[in-house]
C-alpha cells in the first residue's frame, strides 16, 4: 500500500503544479494511495508513524530533507517488528532548500524524472539510518535522521538560513551566506568527544558534523567521503580556526577538497560520544533541536529501504 507526504510549504511555488501531475500520474497506473499534507513542525513524523503502523510499506515524500527526516523519525519510532519495518520503502521528490539527501542520489528538482524512478525506473536500495540519543530530566530520547547531524557553526548556519528563507525564499545558497554571517560571531565551546574507533578529544568545538551521507547545508561536502550504504559514519570535528583559516577553507566548501585542509579532524565511527559543560544546540537534516549533552550518536546499518535510480 502506498502512502504519500507532502510539505505544502517546501518549494510552495510549485506545490499545485506538481500535486496536479502526481494526481495524474497515479490515476493512469490506477494506483490506491492514502494522502497526507503536513500542517506544522513534526506532522509528517506523526503521519509516517500512522501510515506504517497501517500497514503501508511504500511512503512517497514529497519535502525538503526536513520533511525527509520527519518521515525517516516516524518509520523508525513505529511500533511494529523489524521485519515489518525492513519492508517499508520510500521514495523522495525534492522540493525542499538543500536537498542535500536527494544530491547524493542524484534526485533534483526535476519532479517528472523522480516520480518516474519511484514508480517506473527505480530500484530498492537499503540505506542506514542515524540515531541520535539525548536525555531530558533522565529519559532517554531518541532522534532520528538519514542523512547528517551537526553542532557548533553548523547549527548556527541551519538557524541563519531559515531566517533568510522567509525573506529570499528556498534556496540552496540560503546556507552559504547563513555561514558568513554565522562564522565571525560563534563562540568556540569546550567539549569531550570519544568514539568507538578510540578517538577522545578534549577541545574547544567551532564545529563538527556527522555525515551517513557527503553533503550538507545546500551542497558543502563536509564528509566527502560518506556513504549511506557502508555502514559507518564519516566525521569532521573543528577546533577555533583563525580568520586566515576560515577564509582558506571557503573556497573549498563545495568541491569536496576540505579534507586537503590540515585545521579540520576527520575520522570514522560507528558509535560517538559527545559530552558538554554548556548547552550545546544541534541540528539533524537541518531541522534545530534545542537541547542539553550529553549526546549519543549511533549509525543502523541497513535499517531502511529507499527507492533510487536503477544506475545508482
Amino acid at each position: 500500500m502506498l502512502g504519500i507526504i507532502i510539505n505544502p510549504k517546501s518549494g510552495k511555488s510549485t506545490y499545485r503544479r506538481q500535486r496536479l501531475y502526481l494526481f495524474h500520474l497515479l490515476k493512469q497506473r490506477n494506483q490506491q494511495f492514502e494522502y497526507k499534507v503536513t500542517k506544522y513542525a513534526t506532522h509528517a513524523t506523526e503521519l509516517a508513524r500512522e501510515l506504517v503502523e497501517d500497514g503501508y510499506d511504500e511512503i512517497l515524500v514529497l519535502g525538503g530533507d526536513g520533511t525527509l527526516s520527519e518521515v525517516i523519525d516516524g518509520i523508525m519510532h513505529a511500533q511494529v517488528s523489524e521485519q515489518q519495518r525492513k519492508k517499508v520503502a520510500f521514495g523522495l521528490m525534492p522540493r525542499g532548500t538543500g536537498n542535500d539527501w536527494g544530491r547524493f542520489w542524484g534526485l533534483t528538482r526535476d519532479y517528472k524524472r523522480s516520480l518516474d524512478i519511484f514508480f517506473n525506473t527505480g530500484r530498492r536500495q537499503t540505506v542506514d539510518v542515524g540515531c541520535l540519543t539525548l536525555w531530558r530530566n533522565g529519559e532517554a530520547e531518541k532522534h532520528y535522521f538519514i542523512n547528517s547531524v551537526g553542532f557548533g557553526i553548523d547549527s548556527k548556519t541551519c538557524q541563519r538560513a531559515q531566517v533568510l528563507k522567509y525573506y529570499v525564499g528556498s534556496h540552496g545558497l540560503n546556507y552559504f551566506f547563513g555561514l558568513l554571517s554565522a562564522v565571525f560571531t560563534h563562540k568556540s565551546l569546550p567539549v569531550e568527544l570519544t568514539t568507538d574507533g578510540g578517538l577522545r578529544l578534549h577541545e574547544l568545538m567551532f564545529t563538527m558534523n556527522i555525515g551517513n551521507g557527503p553533503f550538507s547545508g545546500g551542497g558543502i561536502r563536509q564528509n566527502p567521503d560518506a556513504d549511506p550504504r557502508d555502514g559507518i559514519f564519516h566525521g569532521m570535528f573543528v577546533t577555533k580556526p583563525t580568520f586566515r583559516l576560515i577564509m582558506s577553507a571557503l573556497p573549498k566548501l563545495f568541491n569536496g577538497r576540505l579534507k586537503e585542509i590540515s585545521f579540520i579532524n576527520y575520522f570514522t565511527a560507528k558509535e560517538v560520544m559527545l559530552r558538554t559543560k554548556e548547552h550545546v544546540m544541534f541540528e539533524k537534516d537541518g531541522i534545530l533541536v534545542d537541547a542539553c549533552g550529553p549526546y549519543k550518536i549511533e549509525i543502523i546499518p541497513s535499517a531502511l529501504q529507499m527507492v533510487v535510480p536503477s544506475k545508482i
